[in-house]
Parts: C-alpha cells; sequence; structure tokens
C-alpha cells in the first residue's frame, strides 16, 4: 500500500475536494448529492478498526458534535465488549458521529475515515484481526450511500492503493453505545501501552493532514 498521504493528496486534493469533481460525471453526481443530503441526518457511523483510534481522530474535527464508540451490524441484542471481541456477535466496533452539516459536510468525513485507516486489509487493522475490525461505512440515508460508494470507486480507480478497497457499505442498524469505559478512551488513557502504540500515531497523523479542520 502506498502511503496514505499520496492518497489524499492524488484522490481527494489538498483543498479536500476530490479532483476528479471538474469532469462530467462529477458534476452530474455532485447536483444528484446535493439534492440528496438536504434530507440526510447529521450522523454519521464509521467502523475502521478499534474504535479508539476511530473516536479519537474524529472528536477533534471542527462541525462535530458528540462521537460515540460504540457497535452494530451485528445479531446480538445488547451485546458487551466480551461478547463482540468473540467475533460471534456480527457487529463492527464504529464510531457514531453527530455533525453540524454547516460546518463540516460528510465528504469531508469520509475523506478522514479513509485516511486514518487502512480499507484494504478484511476484517483486519494491524494487529487487531476479526470481523469486528472491518473497514465499513453503515449509511444514513440514500445521500450516504451515494457519497460512499462515489468515493469508494474513486479510490479504487485511482490506484492510490496498491490492493482494491475492501470497505463494506451497507445501511445503518441498531446502534449500541459501548461501555461507559470506552467513550473517550484516547484521551484518558493516552499513556496506556496500547495508545502509545497504536493510537497515538494515528491521530498524529490525521493531525498533521487535517490541521485546518482541527478544533483549537
Amino acid at each position: 500500500m502506498r502511503n496514505n498521504l499520496i492518497l489524499f493528496i492524488f484522490v481527494f486534493g489538498v483543498s479536500g475536494a476530490c479532483s476528479p469533481r471538474q469532469n462530467k460525471e462529477s458534476v452530474d453526481f455532485n447536483s444528484k448529492k446535493q439534492k440528496n443530503m438536504n434530507d440526510s441526518t447529521s450522523i454519521a457511523t464509521f467502523g475502521a478498526g478499534c474504535f479508539w483510534c476511530v473516536e479519537a481522530c474524529f472528536s477533534e474535527m471542527k462541525g462535530v458534535k458528540q462521537v460515540l464508540s460504540g457497535y452494530m451490524g451485528g445479531k446480538t441484542q445488547n451485546p458487551t465488549y466480551k461478547d463482540v471481541c468473540t467475533g460471534s456477535t456480527g457487529h463492527a466496533e464504529v464510531a457514531q458521529i453527530v455533525f453540524d452539516p454547516n460546518q463540516v459536510s460528510y465528504e469531508e468525513l469520509l475523506e478522514v475515515f479513509w485516511f486514518v485507516h487502512d480499507p484494504t486489509t478484511l476484517n483486519r487493522q494491524g494487529n487487531d484481526i476479526g470481523t469486528q475490525y472491518r473497514s465499513v461505512v453503515y449509511y444514513h440515508s440514500e445521500g450516504q450511500k451515494e457519497l460512499a460508494d462515489f468515493y469508494k470507486k474513486k479510490l479504487n480507480e485511482s490506484g492510490a492503493y496498491s490492493t482494491p478497497v475492501v470497505t463494506e457499505i451497507a445501511p445503518a442498524s441498531e446502534f449500541y453505545v459501548a461501555e461507559d469505559y470506552h467513550q473517550g478512551y484516547y484521551k484518558e488513557n493516552s499513556n496506556q501501552p496500547y495508545c502509545a502504540a497504536v493510537v497515538r500515531p494515528k491521530v498524529e497523523k490525521f493531525r498533521k493532514a487535517f490541521a485546518e479542520k482541527i478544533v483549537r
């Protein structure tokens, strides 16, 4: 896989806009997008490996009002962290993001989502292995689905990665909030070994690439 910063610049552009936007396909898509996104909710749900990493990055973004770590996409009701870790419930670890679309767009959230994790490894992020760590976008509207499909396609067409993006794009289902100790985990436990070795590098990479999008 190539350096993710190359992916960020090549596909989305330094300003955060997708470079193919200038062609007719993109213009037509954006016109349709505007119609659909007017009705979208101000909720986004992403799975990108351990939810401590995802929450830590999105919670620093301008326009993001709340980020909750939790579980989605499984068959077991009211799963616990222990249940989800077995891989038997079918849930993914996710971050559910409440955002103000007047301050931050769903496109910008997708941009960060694909930047802060490796979307080419099936059911795995680094040493975290299992279906609970799958790369997934749970969409809350048809507008969100179209945007996720569009940018996933552009990522694969761009050759930004040497292997295909395997991110699942699925309708949102019931969201179960994770246990209290998972909320704001990195902020409260930044020196914990896993946080220092895994979460911190991702947060620092995010801060460097998206400095203009961070709340100061």
